[in-house]
């Protein structure tokens, strides 16, 4: 199966919009006393809230996500592997540079609260700087549940996010059925399986999508695009019955203020606008595969993919450089917030701000070269089990336990030290890390099955074309480079041994 670019767009196209979007609705107030504040857009400006159909785009990123499991899961089990080698690789994959990310944020909050900065502030700062991070550990969970969920893909179909879909659906209308103050700990418990239930169903989509059932390889070109209709038409009809008539509100994105959230947990609503966003990227994918046939577009979507991961993580660290820049020294303009002069400079804002990310992802590639090598030394074994699987279990729970408090109360809440997360963060990654291949438990060797097929969509299309992670057999494994196999003699002996990539691809 050759590699599919339209997924890496959809990958790409998401991380953009998120970016993007983020920084459309930050908006700074500098006060007389020099106080600076960040007002709510979406609730000061109320028709704002309808531009997060736009911008809650992050169905289409759990849409690719799926595609790429469903393949690079089929590849590693029939070569093999163990679930928990499958699992931990690509947890690695991303643990490690949110677990940097992560380290310097906190180490900036602990000498800013040693030299008395206001808690009010640090508070804000810390919530800015972990807002993107609820996406996290939906997506290990998820990525962990993968080959539980490719099984009953296998054997059910469509019939497996149809099912889920109607849990989710079941599970929404029960947290919106009353008020806020009337739901209590249980409805709230309840409500919280929509995270996975909600993104599992786009999750889901992704790997019949893989598999041909919703086009592409096995399926029907009238079938396809009938389901695609489907999914379009329905989802958007299903959702403006729900927000218009329905009691949910238009938003994608959490507004203070209001007694129901399409985000916190996913709604109804949600599932629904989800599902018609998978739909209409069904529909055009033919078109858009046409246009990533030019070298240039393809080049453009290579760039953004190798450089999400830095640029999901980062993205909020120009808007205090700026803000420290201009806001603090009282330079910037100052129109009434959200007025038309307001809005024609957040033209110079985002372009500003654009300016000074690619400057801290460029400050970054020391730091990203480093992640490389030690992804190659820690990731664990593609067949680990007993123990070495233990550990890696554990460490993700901790990982994914830490994350979800940073995502709910950023990493200063109440403008103290988050001491607990913070510990169970690294020992979260250190435990996951730990579970490396080792040749007295069966575990060692690797089988390629870590993502690094040319089918995989999973990040890493610049090494992939660029022949860095060296040659791909007939059997779509990739074959250890020439200066790996020195010495050995032989593909399999390398293998046998566990010998790591001589390199390693840079992934999303």
């Amino acid at each position: 199966m050759s590699r599919d670019r339209y997924v890496d767009f959809l990958r790409a196209w998401a991380i953009l919009l998120v970016v993007l979007g983020h920084w459309l609705i930050t908006g700074l107030i500098r006060h007389p006393d020099g106080e600076i504040t960040a007002p709510e857009l979406l609730a000061t400006v109320p028709w704002t809230q309808w531009l997060t159909l736009g911008f809650q785009i992050m169905p289409l990123f759990f849409l690719a996500g799926g595609h790429a499991a469903a393949g690079s899961w089929a590849r590693a089990r029939a070569a093999g592997g163990s679930a928990a080698g499958w699992v931990g690789q690509r947890a690695v994959r991303l643990l490690l540079p949110t677990a940097v990310y992560s380290g310097l944020v906190l180490l900036a909050v602990g000498v800013c609260s040693a030299l008395g900065v206001d808690r009010a502030t640090l508070a804000l700062v810390g919530w800015a700087m972990a807002m993107q991070f609820w996406f996290l550990p939906v997506y290990l969970l998820l990525s962990a549940l993968t080959p539980v969920l490719y099984s009953l893909h296998e054997r059910w179909g469509l019939r497996v996010p149809v099912g889920m879909g109607v849990v989710g659906l079941g599970v929404g209308m029960l947290v919106a059925a009353g008020d806020a103050p009337s739901r209590g700990s249980a409805v709230e418990a309840i409500g919280a399986l929509n995270y996975l239930l909600v993104w599992g169903v786009v999750y889901q989509l992704g790997l019949c999508w893989r598999d041909g059932l919703l086009g592409g390889d096995g399926g029907t070109a009238p079938r396809a695009r009938g389901r695609a209709v489907a999914l379009a038409v329905g989802g958007g009809a299903g959702f403006a019955l729900l927000v218009g008539p329905g009691p949910f509100p238009v938003s994608l994105i959490l507004v203070t203020g209001e007694e129901l959230s399409n985000t916190n947990p996913p709604s109804a609503a949600m599932l629904a606008w989800s599902l018609a966003q998978v739909g209409v990227a069904l529909l055009i994918a033919p078109v858009v595969r046409r246009v990533l046939e030019r070298a240039r577009v393809r080049r453009a979507v290579r760039v953004l993919g190798a450089g999400s991961m830095a640029l999901y993580l980062w993205h909020m660290l120009p808007v205090l450089i700026v803000a420290a820049a201009f806001y603090l020294t009282g330079l910037a303009p100052e129109p009434r917030y959200g007025s038309t002069g307001w809005w024609a400079l957040r033209v110079p804002w985002l372009l500003m701000l654009g300016v000074v990310l690619v400057g801290v992802v460029r400050a970054l590639r020391p730091v990203e070269r480093a992640l490389a090598s030690v992804e190659v030394r820690v990731r664990p074994g593609a067949g680990i089990r007993g123990a070495a699987a233990w550990r890696m279990w554990a460490g993700l729970g901790v990982s994914v336990w830490a994350l979800t408090y940073f995502a709910g109360h950023g990493f200063a809440y109440g403008g103290e030290f988050p001491v607990r997360p913070a510990v169970g963060l690294a020992l979260g990654v250190v435990t996951l890390c730990a579970a490396f291949p080792r040749r007295d438990d069966g575990s060692e060797g690797s089988d390629g099955s870590d993502g690094s097929e040319a089918d995989d969509n999973d990040g890493g299309a610049e090494a992939q074309e660029s022949g860095r992670t060296g040659r791909t057999g007939r059997s779509g494994q990739a074959q250890p480079s020439g200066r790996a196999l020195r010495g050995r003699g032989a593909p399999e002996e390398a293998a046998r041994l566990g010998r790591p990539p001589a390199e390693r691809e840079t992934r999303s």
